[in-house]
């Protein structure tokens, strides 16, 4: 009895050995395949000079992969966070439009309804006065409206308001064409927040930002200065990269004499969002899961879904999302981009496979590949090729 008793505790421990060998060559294993992703992307980094670059890869609806690069501050060289805060340009588009659904699926307004019925003036292209211009015409970019006056402000293309507004238009058809128009979504925040008497960025973090559970907001004042990013734009004839103050100012003096409908361009409905890598990919889960998250559901699934339909060829864009098959070559991504001040980020999930990536910079020399920056181009498909494929 007591030799057997021996031999089966002899052989525990060398079983209690065997898992740990196993355990440790585990560990040392991902150790040493993270450590050669994080040698690509900074050799990666390194080819474009990037300030900061911050990435998080998502598989299965997890995070399997978090890394930050370079500095969020150049000047104190402070390194950069995958926590930090970025003014995330145009992917803030697709929050809006989030919103927006929202009150779609309580019946409140219709993607079909005249745009120009919400805004409470005229949204009429002059050269097709009888066509009503439809809320799903602006989500989608296929309005016929464009930059051409500007998007800062509302009264650009208020016909009681300014004499020039029909430059506002293009001559062709509402709802024929795609042309990408930043003044539509300040327009879709003005509408917001008529339907629901809330000043547009307290809406938003009430409604979307809060039940994700994100650090996120559009109002400046309302977060922590002190984790935001700075945003660089690279000069090519100095060879330098400039500080942009101006991506956070806070507008405290128009947001005192703010006005529900018509001071919304204040906050960017169209571009404003500060966020961090780590939250955006949180928020893009969501997406990826047609509106599901792990505390419930943000959009029904339908909403969610027709969100991602492309409504224009070969743009490829729905209701503030847009597909592509050429970010990585022959695979179906959804997502969004965003461009300003030196930032480029980039937000791009497969809803099927579930799995995306959210890469962000802070400044880089901005090189092209097909419209797209090369830099989010090569690190998106890294990733992919690393850690997905």
């Amino acid at each position: 009895m007591g030799i057997l008793l021996t031999i089966n505790l002899n052989m525990m421990k060398i079983a209690v050995k065997m898992l740990c060998i196993i355990f440790l060559l585990s560990l040392s294993k991902n150790i040493w395949a993270q450590e050669s992703v994080d040698k690509g992307l900074q050799a990666l980094v390194d080819d474009y000079k990037a300030v900061g670059l911050a990435v998080v890869v998502i598989k299965d609806n997890q995070p399997i992969y978090q890394k930050a690069l370079g500095y969020k501050n150049l000047e104190s060289q402070t390194p950069l966070r995958t926590d930090h805060l970025f003014r995330i340009a145009s992917i803030s588009k697709s929050f809006s439009a989030t919103a927006i659904m929202q009150l779609v699926e309580k019946g409140l307004i219709s993607l079909d309804d005249d745009f120009g019925d919400l805004m409470g003036f005229p949204i009429r292209n002059p050269k097709y006065p009888n066509q009503k211009i439809t809320l799903r015409m602006v989500l989608s970019h296929t309005s016929s409206i464009n930059d051409k006056n500007g998007y800062f402000e509302l009264d650009v293309i208020n016909p009681a308001k300014n004499p020039e507004w029909e430059k506002s238009y293009n001559d062709y058809a509402p709802g024929t064409n795609y042309e990408y128009c930043n003044l539509n979504f300040n327009m879709v925040g003005a509408v917001l927040e008529r339907l629901t008497h809330q000043r547009f960025d307290i809406y938003i973090k009430d409604k979307v930002l809060r039940p994700l559970k994100l650090n996120a907001g559009y109002c400046i004042d309302s977060l922590d200065k002190a984790n935001f990013a700075t945003l660089y734009a690279y000069n090519s004839e100095s060879n330098h990269f400039e500080a942009q103050p101006s991506a956070y100012n806070p507008r405290s003096e128009d947001i005192k004499k703010y006005r529900l409908g018509e001071s919304t361009p204040v906050f960017s409905p169209t571009g404003g969002l500060k966020i961090s890598a780590e939250d955006l990919a949180t928020y893009m889960c969501m997406h990826m899961n047609y509106g599901a998250y792990a505390g419930g559901r943000l959009l029904e699934k339908k909403s969610a879904q027709l969100m991602q339909q492309k409504l224009s060829e070969p743009e490829g864009y729905g209701l503030a999302l847009q597909e592509t098959d050429t970010l990585i070559p022959n695979i179906h991504l959804v997502g969004h981009t965003g461009d300003a001040y030196g930032l480029f980020s980039n937000m791009f999930f497969h809803p099927e496979e579930k799995f995306g990536f959210v890469v962000i910079t802070n400044g880089c020399i901005p090189k092209r590949e097909d419209g797209n920056i090369a830099l989010s181009v090569k690190v998106i498909n890294y990733l992919y090729e690393q850690l997905i494929k």
